[in-house]
C-alpha cells in the first residue's frame, strides 16, 4: 500500500473515505503459516520488505514472493540466494539473478528518486562480491550508483584519480578486508557520510574479517558508519535512505 497515492485518490475523488478506510484497515501482515509477510513496512519506513534468501527453500520464497505480489508489491529483492535456488523460484516468477552478488530481483528495479550519487568503492578485487550486493541494492531501491573498485591503499594513487567522483557523492560505501584501512582514507577526503563494510578477505590474522571490523570501528576519521562483516545489503539499504532523506515538517 502507497498512502500517498491513497491520499491522493481521495483528494481527486477518484477513491471514498470509506474505501480509504477499508484498505488502511486492511490486515498489516499476511499469515502464510511459516512466514509473516510485513505489508506495511513500506508505509512506515518507505521501502518494502526484502527476503532474506538464505535458509529458505526454494518453495517457501515463492510462496513468499505469490504473498507480496497479491499485497502489491512491485518489486522484490532476494539476498543471499544461490543459483540453483534461483534457478528453481525462476519457474514460478520472472527474476534477474546476480550471481556474483547473490541477489535476485523480481520487477523493475524502483524508478530513480535519490537525491545524489552513491559510490561504492573496494579496497580490492576480491570484495567485489560483496559491493555488488551493496550496488545492486542501492540501484534496486532507486538510486544513481557509482563503482569504483580495486582502489585500496596499497595503491592509494588509484582512489586518488577518482577524487571528483568521491567529492561528489551523497554517500560513499567504503568495503574493504585486510586491514579494512580504506574506510578512513576516504572518510578523511570526503564531505559526506560514510559506510564502512568490513569482509571477510584476508590471510589468517585477518580473522575472517574481524581485523577489518575493528580497524573500521576505532577509524579516527568522522562520519564513517559501520556494518557488520560482508554485508554489502546493509550498506546498500542504509546508503539508500540516507539518499533519499528529505526534510520533515512537523506541528
Amino acid at each position: 500500500m502507497d498512502i500517498k497515492e491513497l491520499l491522493e485518490g481521495v483528494k481527486a475523488g477518484e477513491l471514498s473515505v470509506d474505501e480509504a478506510m477499508l484498505q488502511l484497515k486492511m490486515e498489516p501482515f499476511a499469515d502464510i503459516d511459516f512466514a509473516k509477510i510485513d505489508t506495511h513496512r513500506k508505509l512506515r519506513q518507505g521501502a518494502a520488505e526484502v527476503i532474506y534468501g538464505a535458509g529458505k527453500t526454494p518453495e517457501q520464497m515463492i510462496h513468499i514472493v505469490d504473498a507480496m505480489k497479491q499485497n502489491g508489491q512491485e518489486t522484490i529483492l532476494i539476498t543471499r540466494l544461490l543459483k540453483d535456488a534461483a534457478e528453481t523460484v525462476a519457474k514460478s516468477h520472472a527474476l534477474t539473478y546476480y550471481e556474483q552478488a547473490k541477489l535476485a530481483v523480481i520487477g523493475k528495479p524502483i524508478a530513480k528518486s535519490g537525491m545524489g550519487t552513491i559510490v561504492v568503492a573496494t579496497g580490492g578485487t576480491s570484495d567485489i562480491p560483496v559491493a555488488e550486493e551493496a550496488a545492486i541494492t542501492a540501484e534496486t531501491l532507486g538510486n544513481e550508483v557509482v563503482r569504483l573498485y580495486d582502489v585500496g591503499v596499497a595503491g592509494i594513487h588509484r582512489l586518488m584519480a577518482h577524487m571528483e567522483e568521491i567529492m561528489n557523492a551523497s554517500v560513499i560505501i567504503a568495503i574493504a578486508g585486510m586491514e579494512g584501512a580504506l574506510a578512513s582514507v576516504i572518510g578523511g577526503l570526503a564531505d559526506c557520510p560514510i559506510i564502512a563494510v568490513p569482509t571477510s578477505v584476508g590471510y589468517g590474522a585477518s580473522f575472517e574479517g574481524l581485523s577489518a571490523l575493528l580497524s573500521m570501528l576505532n577509524s579516527c576519521a568522522s562520519g564513517v558508519s559501520v556494518v557488520n562483516i560482508d554485508n554489502g545489503f546493509g550498506a546498500g539499504f542504509l546508503a539508500s535512505r540516507i539518499n533519499h532523506m528529505t526534510p520533515k515538517t512537523g506541528s
